[in-house]
């Protein structure tokens, strides 16, 4: 029994973020619900059973049938909260936006998840991880000085400024109706998620460590915060900012005595000293430095593929990735004092729960 047990959401079928936040939901406990379509098949470049519908139940529906549409406001009835993906507007031409759900449950959190939000001169247009986090400020600060702005696909945007803001919206939004007794509408959308994330970084801004100059602050321009290409092909992260840390670098180095080395916020002196750093990390192989700087307080790390990622000690005593049904997958987090992480079981056949469900609602 998870953490969220007893909760149920209904998430409309959708894509990415969405369906991630449903994901993290079912693996926190809650019974989420999919409303998969009717005769529907999944969006281009994912499989019919994915990762993302893991613990969940999943029924079919055609939300422009009046049959179906009153299976989903009994399910909405009976629901804590709702999660849906499409542009502002699409539910309420379907006549299923907040003001008819709450009209059936006055205590449902309506959670919206759209790139641009739900108001303002973008709301209708179409956009994806990129364009949102681009416009927003958060990629900024992506990739080395001098190359162009690019961050790990979906993380940065729907996952960490979408899919993990419409989460805790709407958690928030279920602790608040405990005590009210009213939902409400959780309004998440990527622009907004992931220019508040930069806040730390704007934090760091106030004392001047990240100026807006690329390649100028403490998190994108030292040879001390990069990853270096290594002689295998590998790559090796570097991050060791605190003095104490950035000293042990050096002594695993064999740099400790070079006087070049020793001025470590000289931003004058960045750019040789990253040249010298690629230098010595491509006389050796990843593995190789992996082990140098292992359990150390150098801040340094290996560059790991997800199934080298699997491989790796640091998997064998956390289980972050796991293997289910011969998919690779990451498991469930955060993990709970006193409870057992849940195994992520298959995902279901569209559908298959169908039965069961209308069951449940008496129909």
């Amino acid at each position: 029994m998870g953490v969220l047990a007893g909760v149920r959401i209904v998430e409309v079928e959708g894509l990415g973020p969405a369906p991630f936040a449903g994901m993290l939901l079912a693996d926190m406990g809650a019974d989420v619900i999919v409303v998969h379509r009717k005769g529907g098949t999944p969006a281009p470049g994912l499989p019919e059973r994915s990762v993302l519908d893991r613990g969940k139940r999943s029924i079919a529906l055609d939300l422009k049938d009046e049959a179906d549409t009153a299976v989903f406001m009994k399910l909405v009835a009976r629901a804590d909260a709702l999660i849906e993906g499409f542009r502002p507007g699409v539910m309420e031409r379907l006549g299923l936006g907040p003001e008819s759900c709450h009209a059936v449950n006055p205590r449902l959190v309506f959670g919206r998840m759209t790139g641009w939000g739900q108001s303002g001169p973008l709301a209708h247009a179409a956009g994806h991880d990129l364009n949102y986090i681009a416009m927003s400020g958060a990629l900024w600060y992506g990739s080395a000085p001098g190359q162009a702005p690019m961050t790990p696909a979906t993380l940065v945007g729907d996952i960490g400024g979408g899919a993990m803001y419409l989460v805790s919206g709407v958690l928030a939004g279920i602790l608040q109706a405990k005590t009210s007794g009213a939902g409400t509408v959780v309004d998440a959308a990527i622009y907004d998620g992931s220019a508040h994330m930069m806040n730390l970084l704007m934090a760091l801004r106030q004392s001047g460590g990240m100026p807006e100059t690329r390649g100028a602050g403490l998190l994108d321009g030292p040879h001390w915060s990069r990853t270096y290409a290594c002689a295998c092909g590998g790559y090796i992260s570097v991050q060791s900012l605190e003095p104490q840390f950035y000293a042990e670098f050096l002594r695993l180095m064999g740099l400790e005595g070079e006087d070049a080395f020793q001025n470590q916020y000289d931003k004058a002196l960045w750019p040789d000293l990253t040249q010298r750093l690629a230098s010595l990390f491509k006389t050796r192989t990843r593995d190789h430095w992996a082990a140098l700087f292992l359990g150390s307080d150098a801040c340094v790390a290996p560059v790991l593929s997800p199934d080298e990622a699997m491989g790796h000690e640091m998997n064998a005593a956390r289980q972050a990735w796991l293997e289910v049904g011969g998919v690779l997958q990451a498991a469930p987090a955060p993990r709970f004092e006193g409870k057992e992480p849940p195994a992520p079981g298959l995902p279901p056949v569209r559908g298959a729960d169908g039965a069961a469900i209308l069951a449940e609602l008496g129909m």
